[in-house]
């Protein structure tokens, strides 16, 4: 019996952590490579959007099979991921390049000398958005009974998903007087986030049926 339940508790670590690495992966590389923006519809989004999304998903898998506290463990251990990676990335851009790294240095620094707001308002978009979707999620399930999925994933992930979007370009790029520029940047790229989290749907009920049987 209790090799059983080991057996059982084994196997929903293994996938406990292939899902940290799946969002700590997203996670990073939308901080690596969400400088480029691609053209889609009527305006040029980052190409963060497709990774983005797929955290708040996983923030609701983890949410409904293992509770709030584990989702909250997650953003954590993810959050420090990223301080670290930050001020790696200070270090390395800061150091002189040898003569073999001469050649390309100036393209390595255009592509990691991200400014210092632009890493601030991340971190910070990051740490805020996660929790507020992980909080709301959690408040839904308790008022319906673990019923409605769909709406809890959505609902939370709508409004989370407009927090990231407005904190991250407001701390990056607010002046003070260009919020309706701000503003033309924030809800295309909300709208677009929205869009692919709602696609995204089944691959919650997928997921947390998945993370549910051992």
């Amino acid at each position: 019996m209790n090799k059983t339940i080991n057996n059982i508790v084994s196997n929903r670590e293994r996938k406990l952590d292939l899902l940290l690495a799946i969002y700590i992966t997203s996670i990073v590389a939308a901080e690596l490579m969400g400088a480029k923006t691609f053209p889609i519809l009527f305006f040029n989004a980052s190409v963060a959007i497709f990774t983005l999304p797929i955290t708040f998903i996983i923030n609701d898998v983890v949410t409904e099979v293992e509770g709030k506290a584990r989702s909250l463990s997650f953003m954590r251990s993810t959050f420090i991921i990223l301080i670290l990676l930050a001020l790696f990335n200070v270090l390395a851009i800061s150091l002189p390049p040898s003569t073999r790294s001469l050649a390309f240095e100036p393209a390595y620094q255009t592509i990691f000398a991200k400014s210092l707001r632009m890493t601030l308002a991340s971190l910070v978009a990051f740490f805020l958005a996660e929790r507020l979707d992980i909080y709301i999620f959690a408040k839904i399930r308790s008022r319906l009974k673990n019923s409605g999925l769909w709406l809890r994933s959505n609902a939370s992930n709508i409004i989370s998903l407009f927090f990231d979007t407005s904190i991250f370009m407001f701390l990056a790029f607010f002046t003070g007087d260009n919020g309706m520029f701000v503003w033309s940047l924030v809800l295309p790229y909300w709208g677009l986030k929205c869009l692919f989290s709602m696609v995204e749907t089944p691959l919650t009920y997928l997921a947390v049926n998945w993370l549910k049987k051992s």
